[in-house]
């Protein structure tokens, strides 16, 4: 993990982000490392308002391909600013919602979405594709280009065939 922050690190400082934002909760890991490595604070959306959380919040619809459901994700108002420059990072990116969803929450607080770093993108789904065409930069440590007869095909081994 401390390498995958590292990377991110490298790959986003040009942006100067202020913030690094992820979902709860398998993009916690690798989002909190790239935050310690950039030098700045963490915030991390909820799947589900606590009832500890007041309801001043930004808010996002975020549909599971996977699970078959709609979410909504929450952030304390108090987390995000205008002047923040927000670095999202998550584990897999597939058919994008969650990615879009976060940056629906960076822009309802006035703030800029300096990037969207990915630890694995399914290339063969069309998340990445949906973002790019967004004008988002988004970097993936690892893209998939097929798991065809359950066998992995990374996109750098087809683009060399």
């Amino acid at each position: 993990m401390k390498r995958i922050g590292e990377e991110f690190a490298a790959k986003f400082h040009c942006e100067r982000p202020t913030k690094v934002l992820t979902l709860e909760s398998s993009g916690i890991s690798p989002a909190l490392m790239a935050a310690y490595e950039l030098g700045v604070p963490l915030v991390v959306a909820r799947k589900r308002r606590p009832v500890t959380m007041a309801d001043d919040v930004y808010r996002a619809e975020v549909y599971s391909f996977t699970k078959q459901e709609t979410n909504e994700i929450v952030v304390s108002r108090s987390l995000l600013n205008s002047g923040d420059r927000v670095l999202i990072i998550d584990d897999f990116l597939a058919n994008g919602q969650a990615a879009l969803g976060m940056t629906e929450i960076v822009q309802q607080a006035g703030a800029v979405v300096a990037g969207i770093g990915i630890v694995i993108e399914k290339a063969f789904q069309d998340g990445g594709r949906l973002l790019r065409a967004r004008g988002f930069r988004v970097v993936s440590l690892a893209c998939i280009a097929s798991l065809d007869g359950g066998v992995i095909q990374f996109a750098d081994e087809v683009m060399s065939q």
